[in-house]
């Protein structure tokens, strides 16, 4: 299957909550994931690199941890979409795909790949557009 193949297969799945990034130090980790741990929701993640530590948790849950993090930054106001098929990890090209839609539409996006699915996060403002793009997107590469 190709990114053009799977694209067009996936679900595109979305859970209307509001989403926060949380930008941490790097030797914030341990913070972190303990905030992540508690959280307890569908849709979570923390990326940790050389530099920065990053969350994403609903809205909701990160006004309940914000004082156990103080040295930080945060952007608010986020919506996830997720695309609902496996994917093999070997698959190429189907982020850029995505990304190319949504460039297209204005439309910035986080990009978080799992094991098996990949997922964006929107700002809440451009959701509506995202979604429309995407689904516009699917229809074009849909076979007849």
């Amino acid at each position: 299957m190709d990114a053009a193949d799977a694209f067009a297969q996936a679900l595109l799945y979305s859970d209307d909550v509001l989403y926060t990034v949380v930008h941490l130090p790097a030797a914030a980790i341990t913070a972190g994931a303990g905030v992540l741990a508690e959280t307890g929701t569908a849709f979570s993640a923390l990326v940790a690199d050389k530099d920065e530590v990053t969350l994403v948790l609903p809205q909701e849950a990160w006004q309940e941890f914000a004082r156990r993090l103080p040295d930080r930054r945060i952007a608010e106001g986020y919506r996830l979409i997720t695309f609902d098929l496996p994917l093999d990890p070997a698959l190429i090209g189907f982020m850029a795909l995505v990304s190319r839609i949504l460039a297209e539409g204005g439309v910035p996006i986080l990009a978080l790949s799992a094991f098996e699915r990949d997922h964006i996060l929107v700002p809440a403002a451009q959701f509506e557009v995202a979604w429309g793009a995407l689904r516009a997107a699917q229809v074009g590469l849909s076979p007849i």
